[in-house]
């Protein structure tokens, strides 16, 4: 899989930019603040109808200077070709409306674009998967499900729909209780929400499990290879419901994932659990006003040897976690294709990432990637491009990208 062409309209910095790129190490250098993270962040977000840098697409709608009309969205479009079949995708960002997609030409909900672009984006600020709170790593987890099995963007879409009306309801019921319990009408709608939300968070939850233990033997290896060896990382889904039933808290030492991770691959059944945990928790939850057990709050914790790497980790054991993290993503794809089907090659994106690396983690992770089918690089100087990278070239400049 591979970008072949890249045509950005109003989109962040770039008033109109039209760009053919090559398979193979492509890239981009410029003096920070000319593109290059835009020009980047635009191929990702084809990928995952999300930007890797800011929550609201509001903000990737071209900011028109003093004095001229401030347009009304921007439009991100590609061509990208599977073998020898060539898919053209279009995305037009709207501000304070619904985005719509297009499809070669044909018109579709945007959700159904996901899955023709796969992309596995490095960043700086990968470092927060490490360093950060768990919503950053639910995250991660969840734009990977989407990746792979893209019908479940509804299931996401509905379980954080379902959880926002609940934490409004559970708001209410607080301020209706006034120390007493809530009217009765509140707590039967409270039940119907109880049962909805468990059942969606259920569905989400299989799916993490379900990537977390294909993800997991990846995330060792990539480890082993960034940081010559020097420990061992491992991962384990920390579930608030099994936090709830007062059961143990997985290991982090095996590739194997434990029985009580396991048992949350069965659907029908963490429903009924989360259900009941939710009932559990009702006079906790409306004094609260918020949901307390769920998917929600859920994390991917990460381990160097039998110690937390978020508090222990050293700054470079931290990157070289970030990195192993992204690159097991990308082997994961690109080899588990019986279990996904499709394509699995994503093309990888390294945005800005060498010049933060020391010497040995620039070489190990450029080594890595360098037979990846398409490498899309970002850097400030030609010196933060590493050899094994230096394929088609292109400066940053002005709004504008050209082939050097």
């Amino acid at each position: 899989m591979h970008v072949s062409d890249l045509a950005l309209d109003d989109f962040r910095s770039y008033e109109h930019l039209v760009v053919s790129l090559e398979p193979g190490p492509n890239a981009f250098v410029g003096a920070n603040g000319q593109g290059k993270t835009n020009l980047l962040e635009a191929i990702g977000y084809l990928s995952t109808l999300a930007s890797h840098r800011v929550g609201a697409d509001t903000a990737l709608v071209r900011r028109a200077r003093p004095g001229t009309p401030q347009p009304s969205g921007a439009v991100v479009r590609a061509r990208v070709v599977h073998g020898q079949r060539p898919s053209v995708v279009e995305v037009e960002i709207i501000a304070g409306k619904a985005n719509r997609a297009r499809l070669n030409r044909g018109q579709v909900r945007p959700r159904e674009i996901l899955g023709v672009l796969r992309t596995v984006v490095f960043a700086p600020e990968d470092l927060s998967l490490v360093r950060e709170e768990p919503g950053l790593r639910r995250r991660f987890l969840d734009d990977l499900v989407v990746v792979i099995k893209p019908a479940l963007a509804g299931v996401r879409a509905e379980h954080d729909k379902i959880l926002a009306q609940r934490s409004s309801l559970l708001k209410a019921a607080r301020a209706a209780s006034r120390g007493s319990r809530p009217p009765a009408s509140m707590m039967s709608t409270l039940e119907v929400w109880d049962a909805q939300l468990a059942a969606a968070a259920a569905r989400l939850i299989a799916a993490r499990v379900d990537v977390l233990d294909r993800l997991r033997p990846w995330i060792a290896s990539s480890y082993d290879q960034v940081s010559r060896g020097r420990s061992r990382a491992g991962v384990v889904y920390r579930s608030s419901l099994l936090a709830h039933e007062g059961l143990p808290e997985p290991s982090p030492g095996g590739d194997d994932r434990s029985a009580e991770e396991a048992a949350l691959s069965d659907t029908a059944a963490t429903a009924a659990r989360l259900e009941a945990a939710m009932t559990d928790l009702h006079h906790r939850e409306i004094e609260r006003g918020a949901n307390l057990v769920g998917a929600h709050r859920d994390d991917m914790s990460l381990f160097l040897g039998d110690l937390p790497a978020r508090g222990f980790a050293s700054h470079g054991e931290q990157w070289s976690l970030a990195l192993a993290l992204r690159l097991a993503s990308y082997e994961m794809l690109r080899h588990d294709v019986d279990a996904y089907g499709g394509d699995g090659e994503p093309v990888l994106v390294l945005d800005d990432v060498f010049a933060s690396l020391d010497a040995g983690r620039r070489d190990a992770l450029a080594e890595l990637v360098a037979q990846a089918g398409q490498v899309l690089v970002s850097a400030a100087v030609d010196e933060d491009v590493p050899a094994q990278l230096r394929g088609a070239r292109f400066i940053v400049s002005d709004g504008e990208a050209r082939r050097a």
